[in-house]
């Protein structure tokens, strides 16, 4: 279990594969870990590692997670982005490939915001953005099943401050990505795979924008996960787009 320390932060993460990083942030919310691929659609330490070092982490906090560091009530999302920064030049990485799942893609674009020249390219797989329809549904999902078992662990940390956390993470930000507005995705030049996805807390319309605003977006096939095929397909592509995008496949 290799972990990377970064002051009071202390970060689990894995690695497989060998070949031009490929960073990936696991879906689950707040609960986001590098168990939790297993569950996902596909697992990218097993998908991707016969070309790509391939490098997943545990989110800072997360319960059942390896990760643990400061709940940073004003730098919400900018936590997460130093972790994941710090850890690639932990790795003595500097530039890479990213695949984020659910809550990974507003990571990315935030990522994207802080040091896009860094990102050779980015998949956005079933990716968590703001739904008008479901105004609160990440703040009453994490205030419940993430929230209580934190602080449980955490005794230095009341649910008042976890409810402060949730609303400057997402009640303030409650629009389009939450971590970027829309005139950043238009002016950002980075290649862009979304893999759509149509439920409450991965809506289909804020990732169709991100897809049709950025200006090197592509967008997989959808509905991608119903079966087997489907998700191959998607897998192809997703293969195809990375090894367009690595900056060493395009050297060989």
């Amino acid at each position: 279990m290799p972990i990377f320390e970064n002051g009071p932060v202390r970060i689990h993460y894995e690695e497989a594969g060998s070949g031009f990083p490929l960073l990936v942030i696991p879906g689950g919310g707040l609960n986001a870990t590098v168990a939790g691929l297993a569950t996902h659609a596909f697992n990218p330490l097993e998908a991707f590692s016969d070309r790509y070092r391939v490098i997943a982490l545990d989110l800072r906090n997360a319960n059942g997670g390896g990760s643990e560091g400061p709940l940073e009530i004003e730098r919400t999302w900018d936590g997460f982005t130093d972790d994941q920064f710090g850890l690639m030049d932990h790795l003595g990485i500097d530039r890479f490939l990213v695949m984020g799942f659910c809550i990974g893609g507003p990571m990315i674009w935030n990522m994207l915001r802080r040091a896009g020249d860094r990102v050779a390219a980015a998949v956005l797989v079933h990716p968590s953005g703001y739904s008008a329809a479901f105004p609160d549904i990440f703040y009453r999902n994490n205030i419940t099943g993430w929230g209580p078992a934190f602080q449980a662990r955490r005794p230095e940390v009341t649910m008042a401050m976890v409810a402060e956390y949730l609303d400057n993470m997402y009640t303030k930000r409650a629009d389009f990505v939450f971590t970027v507005d829309r005139d950043f995705v238009r002016a950002c030049p980075t290649p862009v795979l979304v893999l759509p996805d149509d439920i409450p807390a991965h809506p289909y319309a804020t990732a169709m924008e991100t897809a049709l605003l950025a200006p090197n977006a592509e967008v997989s096939l959808y509905p991608w996960k119903e079966n087997a095929r489907k998700i191959e397909l998607a897998l192809r592509h997703i293969r195809g787009f990375l090894a367009l995008n690595a900056p060493a496949a395009k050297a060989r």
